[in-house]
């Protein structure tokens, strides 16, 4: 089997000796060809590129944003070329894609899971989130968020710009940051889903599975029944005292995570589309990658839109 071997060469929690050691192990296994990215989206170039150069397969190493690039390159793969499957091996700090699948979040072992699965034949088939607005035509595979969260990802990205490691330890100071200098009391968004239309939300999530992300090995799950067999869910704060919001986000860390109906918020569940809107522009992220300001995006679910080998 052909594999294109993807590796972003900046993924957090990966050094040049244990890509050697993960490339080792493919190497036996599979005929690959290893290419680093080198900008942002060239991992969505490759992957859209590698049907034509005839891989069959097309494995990654970075974090849930080389993935994400990674899936939207694979599902712009021209007409009338076989889309290679795709498998991941994680390299960023949180890796909610592949921990939801219930790959181990260590790249060795994931790596060892891989391999098992190409020996096996197994391979699974999941459904994605794509967003749609006056700026965007792409899919996200875990979440989407408006507000609070992408405001998170946002001040993130400029603190590893200034040379900071993203670890789950920053996002979490970012995090209660923004929460307590009041990112979180804007309640411009209004959420439209099947059955039921909600104005005035403080933030907003869309998720394809559970959970949201992670804090170190904890998952925050605010839509706990959501799944890559299923529709898309969606969370909505509608209270910001700093009180309740906490203990709403408390209930997140949770076993079974947040309960579907509680005081301060409101769930939807398995919908096949959802419209997020604000009175003004608000920060957006889709699978932890800020994407900047929007006033209104479309979402929707779509059916066994990938292949992955796991």
């Amino acid at each position: 089997m052909r594999a294109l071997f993807i590796v972003n060469p900046q993924a957090t929690t990966t050094t040049p000796r244990t890509r050697e050691v993960i490339l080792g192990a493919l190497a036996s296994e599979l005929d690959v060809t290893v290419s680093e990215t080198a900008y942002r989206d060239h991992a969505a170039e490759m992957a859209r590129e590698a049907a034509g150069h005839g891989y069959d397969l097309v494995v990654s190493l970075g974090g849930d944003g080389t993935v994400n690039e990674v899936v939207n390159g694979l599902l712009a793969t021209p007409d009338g070329l076989a889309r290679p499957r795709y498998a991941v091996i994680p390299g960023g700090s949180a890796n909610v894609f592949i921990r939801a699948l219930g790959v181990p979040g260590d790249p060795v072992e994931a790596t060892g899971v891989v391999l098992e699965a190409i020996r096996e034949g197994r391979e699974r088939e999941i459904n994605l989130g794509r967003v749609v607005s006056d700026q965007d035509d792409r899919y996200f595979t875990f979440c989407a968020g408006f507000g609070w969260d992408a405001d998170v990802v946002q001040q993130v990205e400029h603190e590893r710009a200034n040379g900071r490691k993203a670890t789950p330890a920053l996002y979490a100071e970012v995090a209660v940051k923004l929460f307590f200098r009041g990112d979180i009391q804007d309640p411009s968004l209004s959420v439209v889903g099947r059955g039921r239309s909600l104005a005035g939300a403080y933030f907003a999530l869309v998720t394809n599975t559970t959970p949201w992300t992670y804090a170190g090995a904890l998952p925050l799950q605010p839509t706990p029944a959501s799944r890559f067999e299923l529709g898309l869910d969606a969370f909505a704060l509608t209270h910001s005292s700093h009180a309740l919001t906490g203990w709403i986000l408390s209930q997140m860390f949770f076993p079974k995570g947040l309960p579907p109906r509680g005081d301060g918020y409101v769930t939807w569940h398995d919908q096949d589309r959802l419209r997020i809107l604000s009175s003004h522009p608000r920060a957006f992220q889709i699978d932890g990658e800020y994407l900047g300001e929007r006033e209104q995006v479309n979402f929707y679910s779509v059916p066994k839109a990938l292949r992955i080998i796991c």
